[in-house]
Parts: structure tokens; C-alpha cells; sequence
């Protein structure tokens, strides 16, 4: 029987690791790229033969343990370290090896899943390079940044359509490998289940998965309807029809599989098959820091940010184009699974700390012409997209439970986030709409900081043409959006001024210290924050993760955060640090930087439940989508909430100058809006 082209990759990597290896930075690449392989090919024997499974925990364990330890404990002297490379062959040739071992590095996943035809696109990557590098030791010289970038560069075009087909098949089918098997048929009392997805497994996901073992059925049935009613709510309350729609992507953090089992359950009876996809493993395929797909802990996010934009080295406008078209080739091929998907159904989690990471000189960093590439292949593929999969068919719903690393609070602080996600949906919606009513008979909104909080700012809103039967802003309470509530709008760009100050704010997975952001027309034209003591590393870092490397972004979003308990228990067990948006934005008022809520979306005509049609829907940025798109989207949106106790005053301003307060000195003064105090009033 003839031999297959990945038996014989394998055959040959297991040769080269028997070596000899050079005694110079070469062998050493090579020894620890090979020994990483050899280990991931150990792992898919295993998977294709059904044997994993049987595994004792120690055993699987191991297993483990090598394929991360280049990630983690040994990064520091790892050639995965753009560092360490660039030291042993210089910045140039060592980033693009860095990066080749990089994108290697999804054998872990595509091993556990035992997916060959995946594993052979690596393997043959591996090997392009060790034949050349072969061929130049014969010539008496080794290999340069110029080649090796081109084998990279060949690898990523010549394999976008594979790339494309797995992505998009891998979100719009069934269940889905591993997590299908786990989530349908594993002894979720058995904590060794973890170990056979293929992703990092830290005390975080095992005593999550214990603790979530440990709830009766009843509380977990509590949790899973909160989150699956929330999701069919949100096609309900839009007047969209689910029923044109029979697959939902669920994301979840590894150690939710209860929870998740039950949703799937939930769904079906709702009509809706489920798909688990797992987050990308490869960076040429889009792999980032922030996550989507089912995710355990991230092994190391400084891994991570030394990489997330590899790409630069070879995306040019040849290669957005090809991957563009490979894109729309598998949407295509996949347009049945497109039109019966109804959107994400999303389990955030959160309480792991993160610290600042640095951006090194080794590492691949984004100039001008690659940000307005990406840009552009960022509109035109959700351009794409949206073809395929219609918004104004699907939805969504978002909902957040701490993890174990939060603390020895956890459990107290998960109670407390059950009780914060199934609060009184009508209570909330009542209140929200008092607040609307008078919102809407104003022409701006004042913003005023208090005590250290510099925050000066004035907010411009839509004119509304029919106050019968129109509204600027939406009534958000459980459905998408878990936990209820706030009330936001899509602000008016021209006459929104100001300056916006939050002394700690936890944004896009980041820490930011004294972050300072002043606007004109509703653009930032200045930033600053105190998380180094350079301010050029400042305003580096802020343009890195706050501006995603664009000079300026419009204010997409203003909204006011009616969740006094959420902000309550966010004080008690001192959580700033870890909360995430999805929570954090309902615990004062806060402003989004980049594209509007009703991004892409906003021809889409949408309804409180009053009835009203909500009409800020755009701004003039957006508004340019018809004649520029790639001028009209930012793609991103990143929400900074000023905390209760740092706002001194909040209050609409008529055509006629009447001041009309909402918040004062942190408490809702806003005739009907008493109730929000209560929680206050317990601080």
C-alpha cells in the first residue's frame, strides 16, 4: 500500500529529531521545533486510535505538559520568543522563524482533533524549511530573512482556501470535533475530560469544572434557561423570526460543560442545533489575543501579543485579495449552514488578572499601509459576510460568570453573578423607559466627574422628527445583552466635546491607569494613561489596544448603566480589575470608541418595546458606508464606564436650556429611577 503524503512527513520528522543537530542556533531551532512536532504526532496516534480517552490522568497530564512547555515555563529561552530568536540570527531572520514556529504550534490542537489533512499543511511547512535550510548547508551558507519570509509568505496564500473551509466549517456544523464528543457523551464528574480537548488546562479550568459538579441540576438548569431565554428574547424583542433559523454557535470557557450540555439541550427543544467551535489555533488563520470559540486560560498572553500580528509579513494586497476570495468561496459553500445560523450565544467568563505586556522590538509591529489593509479586508470580509448571514435575520446574547482565578471569593461572587443575570427584567425595562421618555426631550448630556475624575464632557444627540413614534435610544435589559441594564444611543459626532478621565479601567483584556481621552466632534484628538513612566510608551500602548493602531476613533456609543448591583458587588469583592465590559458598562454611564452598537446594521430598523423606532442608528462617520466604506468602519468598539462614584453629575439640556438632572453624586435623582438607589444605599 502506497505510503500517504503525511506518513511520510512523519516518517522523515521523526528521523530528523534522532538527529544530529548542528551545534549552532540552527540545530538548536531545529531540535526544539521537531521535539515540539514529534510530541503532537504522539498525541494524534493516540486520537486517530481511539486510545486517548482510556489514558490514565497522569498520562494525559504529560502529555500536556510537553506540547505547552515551550509556551510557558520554558518561554523565556524558547525560540516561540521573538526575543530569543532575533539573539541567536538577528531581528529580521529571527522574527520570521519565531513566527514559522508560531503558527506550527496549532499541531496541539489539530492533534487532539486527529485531523490530518490540517496537521500535513504544518508538517509540510516544517519541512519546505528544513529542506532549504538542508540545501544551503551544502552550498556552505544558511538561509536568509528574504527566503525564509517568502516560505512563510507561499505557505499563507497557497493554503488560504484550506484555511478558509475550516474556519467556516468549523462554525456552521453541528456540534464540532472534541468539544461535540465531550459536551454530548464525557463523565463531566470526572475532571480528566479536560485533557482530551487540546487546549490549556491550569488549576483555573479543573476547579471550575469541580466546583460546576457540585451544583445540583436545578441550578444548573437555572443558568443555562437564563442564557438560552435571553438568546431566543433577543430575535422576539427585535421582531426577528427564529424561526428561519436551526444552528446557534455556543462559546463557553472550558470547565462550563454542564452548563453548556444543558443549553444544548435547551436549544434543541427551541429548534436550534448547536455548534462548538474552537478557538483559532492558527495565526495565519486570524489567531488573537482576544478570543472567540469555546477558550480555557491563556498559557501566556505575552505568547500571544508577540505574535498576534505575524501577519504583517506577508499581508500585502495580493494576499488580502486571494484571502478574500478563498473567504467568500467557503461561505459559499457553506450558504445552507449560513442562512439557518442565528448568531453566537456567548458564556464570557472573568477574574483572571492580567498585567501589562510588552511590546518588543523583535516582534512583528503594524505600520500605516498594513493597519489600512487590514482595515479594508476587515470591511470587505464583514461586507461578505453579511451576505451570507443576513443581521437582520440573526442575533445574539452575551452572559458572564467568574472563574476559580478571581479568588477565595469565588463561589460568593459566583452566586452573586447568577443573582445579577436573572434580576426583574420588567422592573428594569420600566425604569429604563422613564429615563428614555426624558432623554428624549433633550438636545445634549452633560457629563461632569467628581472628586479625582477630570471627566468634562458633552454628549450631542439625534433630533428626533416624530416623538410619537420615534426614540434616540434603546431599552437594553436581559436578552443580547446580559445583565440587564443601561439604555445607549449612537451619539451625534458634531458638537460632542469634552474630556473623558476613569482613574482604572479594565479595557480589550488590558489594565489602563489614568486614562484621559480628549474629544472634538465626537473624535479623539488626544490620549494618555500612567501605566509606564514613558509617556510615549503610553500613548504607544494606548494606541496598541485602545485605538487598535488607528490615529483616531469617533465615540460610537453613549449609554447610562442602571445596574446598582452589579456596581455593588463589583466595590464588595474589589473586582475593577477583572470585570468585564459585558458587566462593567451597567455600573455607570459609558462612552464606546469606534463603530457605532448598530454596526453594519444600521439600515436595520429596530423597536423598543414601547413600539418606537430607534433612530440614532448611525453617525457622520458611518453614514458614509454607501459611498466609502472603508472609511465608515473603525472595527472595533470599546466601552469605558465612568463608576458611579466618580460622576459628580449627569444631566440633559433642552432646546429651551432647561437642565434636566438623571444622576447626581452618584445617585439617580430622575423622578421614577429611586429604585436603582437601593443597592446604593447598602454601600
Amino acid at each position: 500500500m502506497q505510503e500517504s503524503i503525511f506518513d511520510i512527513l512523519r516518517t522523515r520528522i521523526y528521523e530528523i529529531t534522532e538527529g544530529p543537530f548542528a551545534k549552532d542556533a540552527w540545530g538548536a531551532y531545529f531540535r526544539e521545533v521537531t521535539s515540539y512536532i514529534a510530541d503532537t504526532l504522539r498525541v494524534y496516534e493516540l486520537t486517530e486510535n481511539g486510545r486517548l480517552h482510556d489514558l490514565e490522568l497522569s498520562r494525559k497530564k504529560e502529555l500536556h505538559d510537553r506540547l505547552y512547555r515551550y509556551m510557558t515555563s520554558d518561554y523565556e529561552h524558547s525560540y516561540l520568543n521573538p526575543d530569543v530568536a532575533a539573539a541567536d540570527f538577528g531581528t529580521g531572520l529571527g522574527r520570521v522563524l519565531s513566527a514559522i514556529y508560531a503558527e506550527i504550534t496549532s499541531l496541539t490542537a489539530y492533534a487532539y482533533e486527529a485531523m490530518q489533512d490540517a496537521m500535513e499543511l504544518r508538517l509540510e511547512l516544517f519541512m519546505e524549511l528544513y529542506g532549504v535550510y538542508e540545501e544551503c548547508v551544502q552550498e556552505g551558507t544558511y538561509p536568509d530573512a528574504t527566503g525564509v519570509t517568502g516560505i512563510l509568505s507561499d505557505y499563507a496564500y497557497d493554503y488560504s482556501q484550506n484555511m478558509a473551509d475550516l474556519s467556516t466549517h468549523s462554525l456552521y456544523t453541528v456540534h464540532n470535533g472534541v468539544a461535540g464528543r465531550i459536551i454530548e457523551a464525557a463523565d463531566l464528574t470526572d475532571t480528566a475530560y479536560l485533557y482530551e480537548y487540546g487546549e490549556y488546562i491550569s488549576d483555573n479550568e479543573l476547579k471550575m469544572a469541580g466546583y460546576m459538579s457540585g451544583l445540583s441540576y436545578e441550578e444548573i438548569d437555572r443558568i443555562a434557561s437564563v442564557f438560552t431565554d435571553g438568546y431566543i428574547r433577543g430575535f422576539e424583542v427585535t421582531g426577528k423570526d427564529i424561526g428561519i433559523k436551526n444552528l446557534v454557535e455556543i462559546r463557553y470557557f472550558i470547565g462550563f460543560e454542564r452548563v453548556v450540555r444543558r443549553a444544548v439541550e435547551l436549544f434543541k427543544e427551541a429548534g436550534l442545533d448547536s455548534s462548538l467551535r474552537r478557538t483559532e489555533p492558527s495565526f495565519v488563520s486570524g489567531r488573537k489575543l482576544n478570543k472567540t470559540g469555546y477558550r480555557s486560560t491563556i498559557p501566556n498572553r505575552q505568547f500571544e501579543a508577540d505574535h498576534e500580528n505575524d501577519r504583517l509579513l506577508y499581508f500585502d494586497r495580493r494576499f488580502m485579495e486571494h484571502r478574500l476570495m478563498c473567504y467568500n468561496n467557503a461561505l459559499n459553500e457553506h450558504r445552507t449552514g449560513t442562512a439557518g445560523f442565528g448568531g453566537p450565544a456567548v458564556i464570557e467568563s472573568f477574574g483572571e488578572k492580567a498585567e501589562n505586556l510588552i511590546s518588543k522590538g523583535t516582534a512583528c509591529t503594524p505600520d500605516d499601509a498594513y493597519n489600512k489593509l487590514v482595515s479594508e479586508y476587515t470591511v470587505k470580509s464583514t461586507d461578505m459576510l453579511n451576505e451570507y448571514v443576513k443581521g437582520e435575520e440573526r442575533s445574539f446574547t452575551i452572559i458572564a460568570f467568574p472563574v476559580p482565578a478571581i479568588g477565595k471569593d469565588f463561589a460568593a461572587i459566583f452566586d452573586e453573578t447568577v443573582r445579577l443575570n436573572t434580576l426583574d427584567y420588567k422592573l428594569y425595562q420600566d425604569i429604563q423607559q422613564i429615563m428614555i421618555d426624558t432623554l428624549d426631550k433633550v438636545e445634549y448630556v452633560r457629563v461632569l466627574g467628581r472628586g479625582g475624575n477630570q471627566t468634562d464632557l458633552t454628549v450631542r444627540l439625534w433630533q428626533l422628527k416624530d416623538p410619537d413614534k420615534e426614540t434616540k435610544f434603546e431599552n437594553c435589559v436581559a436578552d443580547v445583552n446580559i445583565p440587564v441594564g443601561e439604555v445607549f444611543t449612537s451619539p451625534v459626532l458634531e458638537g460632542t466635546e469634552g474630556i473623558l478621565h476613569v482613574g482604572y479601567v479594565y479595557l480589550n483584556e488590558m489594565p489602563f491607569k489614568e486614562l484621559k481621552l480628549l474629544l472634538h466632534d465626537g473624535m479623539i484628538t488626544e490620549y494618555s494613561c500612567e501605566n509606564f513612566e514613558s509617556a510615549k510608551d503610553n500613548r504607544t500602548y494606548i494606541k496598541k489596544y485602545l485605538l487598535f493602531s488607528h490615529d483616531t476613533l469617533p465615540i460610537g456609543e453613549f449609554a447610562i448603566g442602571t445596574n446598582t448591583a452589579a456596581y455593588m458587588m463589583t466595590k464588595r469583592y474589589s473586582l475593577e480589575s477583572v470585570m468585564p465590559i459585558l458587566i462593567a458598562e451597567k455600573t455607570g454611564p459609558h462612552f464606546a470608541m469606534g463603530d457605532t452598537c448598530y454596526s453594519h446594521e444600521e439600515d436595520i430598523m429596530t423597536y423598543n418595546p414601547d413600539g418606537k423606532a430607534i433612530v440614532a442608528r448611525e453617525n457622520s462617520v458611518s453614514a458614509g458606508r454607501k459611498t466609502d466604506p472603508l472609511k465608515a468602519y473603525y472595527g472595533c468598539h470599546t466601552d469605558i464606564t465612568i463608576p458611579y462614584d466618580e460622576l459628580g453629575r449627569l444631566y440633559g439640556v433642552t432646546r429651551e436650556g432647561r437642565e434636566i438632572d438623571i444622576i447626581r453624586d452618584g445617585r439617580f435623582v430622575l423622578a421614577g429611577c429611586e429604585e436603582l438607589n437601593k443597592e446604593l444605599d447598602n454601600e
